[in-house]
């Protein structure tokens, strides 16, 4: 059987708050996602993004994280890198801190799954097209097994994320609803 973890992707108040329409359900989605995990003591990390004060790993070659580099708005204390309230970490839950848009880039993600052991992991987050795109295609590379939960991820376009999760993540990815999975695991305990 699969040692599994739920990774929790950029569910951070600086982002979930660019979001404000899709916001709630999805925060309401992640929620029952996190609880089901949680009650069946699967392993859950957190990833978010962040940056030492100034954001000396932004390169001004890097059209994404150039501008961070002129504001503390994503350093590590800062409010908006903080993981969302509503689908915030336990105590003994791991919060690993990335410098790229990849869950691996920039951060001890490989390191921590494998020293736990972790093979298949569950891939939720803001943004569908960053985030969870630059993580499928890394984690697949490094012969993760992977679901995406494509109503507990969201973008900035809805066609987008459409394709993403009907047509790209196929390939290398299970693509399931969050109540798919959560009723596959009470049908297969």
């Amino acid at each position: 059987m699969p040692n599994e973890a739920l990774l929790i992707m950029d569910m951070q108040n600086g982002i979930v708050e660019r979001f404000a329409e899709q916001a709630d359900p999805l925060l309401e989605t992640l929620a029952n996602v996190l609880d089901a995990a949680r009650k069946e003591n699967m392993g859950v990390i957190f990833v978010r993004v962040a940056f030492r004060p100034g954001a000396p790993e932004a390169s001004p070659r890097n059209t994404s994280f150039s501008a961070l580099s002129q504001s503390d708005a994503f350093s590590e204390s800062a409010r908006s890198t903080q993981i969302h309230p509503r689908v915030a970490p336990r105590d003994n839950e791991i919060v690993v801190v990335k410098r790229r848009v990849s869950a691996f880039s920039g951060s001890d993600l490989e390191t921590v799954l494998r020293a736990q052991g972790v093979d298949s992991l569950v891939l939720t987050g803001i943004s569908t097209s960053g985030v969870v795109l630059s993580t499928v295609r890394q984690a697949a590379d490094l012969d993760f097994t992977l679901t995406v939960l494509s109503d507990a991820c969201a973008d900035a376009d809805p066609e987008v994320h459409r394709v993403l999760t009907e047509k790209v993540f196929v390939r290398q990815a299970m693509v399931m609803t969050a109540q798919e999975w959560m009723s596959q695991r009470t049908q297969n305990p």
